[in-house]
């Protein structure tokens, strides 16, 4: 479970743009995330704490780093594991507009939005509401950068 402070890259990487962050770097994150972990405890794990975290200092390949690791602790047709998609998807539609990509976020965007149409509107998944989530892909949307 999450019981220590959130650690960050010294930069939020960019293919292309900057170095990579050194092999294994987040591994003692994605570790938080053990077979152990109830899908209910899930958002509770530093992995996920991380990966929202990251999303919004703007850290958007990091946060798909660490929360793909919730991702693959979610069962098949979940909405936790929907959820985790939508938001990894969603830090990849940030990334792509960071790298000038403006049409392959758009079409991250949609498909977060196909990830969202299968999550419960009137309870949040992980933390999360769809109402969150989708404006948070408004605003990704509306960005040009």
């Amino acid at each position: 479970m999450c019981r220590t402070t959130i650690s960050f890259p010294p930069y939020a990487y960019v293919p292309g743009h900057n170095a990579r962050h050194p092999e294994g770097w987040f591994d003692r994150v994605k570790a938080s995330v053990s077979s152990d972990v109830a899908l209910s405890e899930l958002d509770r794990t530093q992995a996920w704490q991380a990966g929202l975290a990251y999303f919004d200092a703007g850290y958007f390949w990091e946060c798909h780093e660490v929360v793909e690791a919730v991702w693959l602790r979610t069962p098949e047709g979940t909405a936790e594991r929907e959820m985790a998609l939508a938001l990894i998807q969603l830090a990849n539609a940030r990334l792509k507009l960071r790298m000038q990509k403006p049409r392959a976020a758009a079409r991250l965007c949609d498909m977060v939005e196909q990830h969202l149409n299968n999550c419960p509107n009137d309870q949040p998944v992980l933390g999360l509401t769809v109402g969150d989530m989708r404006a948070r892909v408004l605003v990704t949307r509306d960005s040009r950068t």
